[in-house]
């Protein structure tokens, strides 16, 4: 892509309204745009790494052993009104009236929805367990909407839910989950802190909260050193260790009753990103779902929901991913892998090489965009550590005179030149 066609809004500086560092470098990058309050337009930028986060999301899920739905944002208060959360919920729930004067809602979460497409469709033990993911926006009127997509009305959020026979059936799809999260936030980059929680509007009886490392988190986290050291990605994962390793907020956190040696205790500042509950039959009695049981009786079955924010991260992990200059992505997430500066665009000597470059990077498979505006070094310098790509190849007169172009790393700030080629082979392995 050439920077001279992408729709590429920047801002030199930060709005005042912007209190928080992903807030400020979204919008200075081009990334949202505020359209009412908590409530935003996702530019090309912007849409593209949300839609890197969505797909590692989706993987990870589907690796799990979920199958992807889509369920409806609308949904009719009746359903509600049967599970007993229509009241209960607030104000948070957008409430209106169809044009036949019938009560619906705008969906915060689909919990209800879920159940009523489970108790329709699933009559038999022999078809459990089910875990059924959607990636949907939704909306909750949040009476402060704040820090950008961190903190706003309509998000984007992965949630599923889990169906099993029994409690042990309901614990090992718990576990799963809470595995499947640890390996979503690695691939992206992040570390992260699953600590117990409370389940809140959700309801239920065992709850993990995972809290993502970050030098401007919301929270004080601490941990045991233990986290940093365990392969999530490893077929014998011990859950149950996981889970009693300790970790806790500053507001949980009792220096004098830490069971953690003080050389192993981490503590750093926290985002949360994820929540996964087990609520067992809270909706499944109320909605009756049942299957029939293999000795011919009906039995209610247990349920889990799981919740990822998918446009939360995007502004998380700005948080735990920028410096003075702009934003770090990960490549896993990053909306281009490589940013193409042609540091003289007059020159027709630059321009011709760095055309070549962009195509063949392209053909190559590699995410380009490709900086071919009439201006200045400094000017393209400043655009791309302000949208942080990972790496920059910078082609100017000096290198093609020489056969080199200069490649560099936009996390460790280290330059090398290279040939042309050896760039390409680097960057098409």
């Amino acid at each position: 892509m050439r920077l001279s066609a992408y729709f590429l809004p920047l801002l030199k500086e930060s709005p005042a309204d912007a209190q928080i560092v992903s807030h400020q470098l979204m919008l200075r990058a081009g990334m949202v745009r505020q359209l009412s309050a908590g409530i935003y337009s996702w530019l090309p930028l912007g849409h593209a790494v949300l839609r890197r986060v969505e797909q590692i999301v989706r993987e990870e899920m589907e690796r799990a052993g979920c199958q992807e739905i889509l369920m409806p944002s609308v949904q009719p208060a009746e359903l509600w009104q049967e599970s007993g959360r229509y009241e209960a919920y607030g104000k948070e729930m957008l409430r209106f009236l169809d044009r036949h004067e019938r009560p619906m809602l705008l969906g915060p979460t689909h919990e209800e929805v879920v159940t009523d497409i489970f108790r329709r469709c699933i009559r038999s033990y022999r078809d459990l367990p089910q875990n059924l993911y959607q990636i949907q926006w939704k909306f909750r009127d949040e009476i402060r909407p704040r820090f950008g997509v961190m903190r706003g009305r309509e998000f984007l959020m992965k949630d599923n839910y889990s169906f099993d026979l029994d409690f042990e059936g309901a614990k090992r799809s718990y576990d799963n989950m809470f595995q499947a999260y640890l390996r979503t936030f690695k691939r992206m980059g992040l570390t992260a802190i699953p600590m117990r929680a409370d389940s809140g509007a959700i309801g239920g009886d065992m709850s993990h909260e995972f809290q993502i490392l970050a030098p401007t988190g919301e929270s004080e986290v601490f941990f045991d050193a233990a986290f940093e050291e365990i392969d999530f990605f490893a077929d014998d994962l011990d859950i149950e260790r996981l889970k009693e390793l300790y970790a806790a907020t500053d507001e949980q956190h009792d220096p004098s009753a830490c069971p953690v040696p003080a050389e192993r205790l981490r503590h750093g500042r926290g985002i949360e990103v994820g929540h996964i509950f087990y609520f067992g039959t809270k909706y499944s009695k109320a909605l009756g779902a049942t299957v029939t049981g293999p000795d011919g009786d009906d039995v209610i079955v247990e349920m889990g929901s799981y919740g990822i924010g998918v446009s939360r991260l995007v502004g998380a992990l700005i948080e735990a991913n920028h410096d003075d200059k702009g934003i770090i992505w990960p490549e896993s997430v990053a909306p281009f892998r490589v940013g193409l500066i042609n540091l003289r665009a007059s020159d027709e000597t630059c321009t011709a090489m760095t055309s070549d470059l962009d195509a063949k990077l392209r053909r190559a498979g590699v995410s380009t965009l490709y900086d071919d505006r009439n201006e200045s070094p400094g000017v393209k310098f400043a655009t791309m550590e302000l949208i942080g790509l990972p790496y920059q190849v910078i082609v100017g007169p000096r290198g093609v005179k020489a056969g080199v172009v200069e490649v560099k790393d936009r996390r460790t700030g280290e330059t090398v030149e290279m040939s042309p080629d050896a760039m390409l082979d680097r960057f098409a392995r």
